[in-house]
């Protein structure tokens, strides 16, 4: 079976799946985005509304924030990176996942993950850091440190959201951001 059925294959059983209360609520799941070959993988926290509309992350104000940086960077967010969230179905109210509901969703993000191989990964945002690397610490005290998920590297960076409330390209961790990303899509040309 190639990795394309066996993505396949996770979707529609990440379709089906009703392990936690989201999927009472949901429109559709959010699977992911991009290059399933990417060498990068970016992780996010949990669709909104608009991915929910969609069935796929990071499509609304932060995705095209994200997608923004990345292709001034000169990369293209369709073929140099898979996108994915820590949850797939999107939260009421755009609410912080709660515990019962990550460990729900635990064995598609985790399954996923191990299908794509990255060769290096960039969580977006505290839950992603948090639930990736088992920490407690946020991505402030995570930023600028080499962190490792199963001997693959970690960098945890602002999420695009974060940076939207925070004065968008004005924001001062907007370069940070930048900084982030480019040295990521760099390390794995």
């Amino acid at each position: 079976m190639t990795l394309m059925n066996k993505l396949q294959v996770l979707q529609d059983n990440v379709a089906a799946c009703t392990s936690c209360s989201l999927h009472k609520s949901r429109t559709q799941t959010v699977f992911s985005r991009g290059n399933h070959e990417a060498k990068l993988v970016i992780i996010g926290e949990a669709p909104g509304a608009d991915e929910d509309a969609q069935g796929k992350p990071f499509v609304g104000k932060s995705g095209q924030l994200l997608d923004k940086v990345i292709t001034s960077l000169g990369y293209d967010p369709e073929k140099d990176i898979y996108v994915m969230n820590v949850l797939k179905c999107r939260p009421p109210d755009n609410r912080r996942p709660t515990e019962d509901e990550v460990e729900a969703c635990a064995i598609h993000f985790n399954e996923q993950l191990d299908l794509v191989g990255p060769k290096k990964i960039v969580c977006l945002g505290n839950t992603a850091a948090q639930n990736l690397l088992k920490v407690k610490e946020g991505v402030t005290k995570l930023r600028g440190q080499t962190l490792e998920y199963n001997k693959i590297p970690v960098v945890a960076t602002y999420h695009p959201s974060y940076l939207l409330r925070s004065g968008g390209p004005s924001s001062p961790y907007f370069r940070d951001f930048v900084s982030d990303l480019k040295n990521a899509l760099e390390s794995v040309k």
